[in-house]
Formats: structure tokens, C-alpha cells, sequence
């Protein structure tokens, strides 16, 4: 499971994204102590930083400034500042992403996910079990067996994959494969859902995407 680190003063705005990241299935921590915030992301391991220019001690584009010598862990600055200087001098200082408040909660899941997926780049993989999952090839492998998806199916596949254990909603889903120019409405998930069921149980695993009602779908 991914992680990522919130860096905002605002209490009310760290609370909203926290549950949007959560409910996106991603780990989440926060910054309460600004004074030593270089050290505490230093340590924190996240996979993505999301920073507030306006924070107390270091602003965010010094904070981001002095983290990029020591780091090169994706950050996106999420500010109310509008100016063109704090976007050049935030993407000077080695941003890989610039969002204005008030944010599209949809946009910013979805700029998130760009920034994983270049940094995973295109020969990632991974597994499932005994299943090794080939996105590349369009397949999944389990010793001399292969099971062929569809570009639609290894897109699902894979979200529900990144986020095992976790109930993964209908418009998670659909704004994944938008993201991946794969343009579905509801009946065509609801049919891409099921082929990938069929598909999966043909290669001896029955069941394994649950659906739960009014919620969403969760790969056990």
C-alpha cells in the first residue's frame, strides 16, 4: 500500500484529505511538528508528499527546496496561492505536480496516480498469490500457465490488486481506466467485472473479487 505524507497547517483541510486518501486506499500520515518537518519526511518513507506552501518555520518551497537534496520522492504542492512565481519557483525546486485550492477531489486522485505510475514506469509487475502479473504482455502467469486479460481487465485487475484487502468503488474503478484513456460507462464495468471473474475462476480462482453492496468490489 502506498503512503502518503500531508504537510498542512489547516486542520480542517488535513482532516478532508486524509479521508480522501484513506478512502482511496492509501496509507496516510501528517505533519504536526513544522519546526522539524525536514527531519520527520526524511524519516516518514512515504511514496508521495503532498506540501502546503503556507506551513509554519520553513515554507513549502523551502521545505521542498532542502528535502530535494536528500531525496527524490514525488511531491505535489497544494496551495491557495495563485501566483505564477510560486508555480515556477515550486517546480524550479524539483515539484512534480501543482494544484491550486480549492481542489477537484477526482483530479487530485487522479494526478496522484499519474505520478505512481511514471515512477513505476511501464515494465511494472507484480503478484497475487502464486500469480505473477504481467501488465506489458497483458497476462497473468503462475509457472507455464497464462491467463490472457483484456486491457480493460488488467487495469481492474491491477487497481484491485494495489489495493487488496480494500473495498474499491465503482467510480475509483472508472476513473482509473479514464486515466488510462479506457472511456466505460457503469454497464460496461459491470460486464468488464464479470468476464474478469469468469476468467480468473477458469485459472482456479473462484471468487476472489467480492462485491459488497452499495459499496464497491474487494479483491480478497
Amino acid at each position: 500500500m502506498k503512503k502518503i505524507m500531508i504537510i498542512e497547517d489547516d486542520v480542517g483541510i488535513r482532516r478532508e484529505l486524509q479521508d480522501l486518501l484513506l478512502h482511496a486506499g492509501y496509507q496516510v500520515e501528517s505533519v504536526d511538528d513544522f519546526e522539524h518537518a525536514l527531519e520527520v519526511l526524511l524519516k516518514s518513507q512515504a511514496d508521495l508528499l503532498l506540501m502546503d506552501i503556507n506551513i509554519p518555520y520553513l515554507n513549502g518551497e523551502l521545505l521542498l527546496k532542502e528535502f530535494r537534496k536528500k531525496s527524490d520522492t514525488p511531491v505535489i504542492m497544494l496551495t491557495s496561492r495563485t501566483s505564477e512565481l510560486d508555480e515556477v519557483l515550486s517546480m524550479t525546486y524539483g515539484a512534480d505536480d501543482y494544484i491550486i485550492k480549492p481542489y477537484n477531489p477526482t483530479i487530485l486522485l487522479l494526478r496522484i496516480q499519474n505520478i505512481f505510475k511514471r515512477a513505476e514506469g511501464n515494465h511494472y509487475q507484480s503478484f497475487y498469490k502464486d500469480v505473477e502479473v504481467l501488465p506489458s504482455k497483458g497476462i497473468l502467469k503462475r509457472g507455464n500457465e497464462e491467463l490472457e486479460l483484456t486491457k480493460n481487465e488488467m487495469i481492474i485487475f491491477q487497481y484491485l490488486l494495489n489495493h487488496l484487502g480494500t473495498i474499491v468503488t465503482r467510480d475509483e474503478l472508472m476513473a482509473d481506466l479514464w486515466n488510462n484513456e479506457e472511456y466505460i460507462n457503469d454497464n460496461a464495468l459491470t460486464v468488464n467485472i464479470s468476464r474478469l471473474r469468469n476468467k480468473l475462476a477458469s485459472f482456479g480462482y473462484e471468487e476472489i473479487i467480492e462485491t459488497r453492496k452499495g459499496q464497491g468490489y474487494i479483491l480478497l
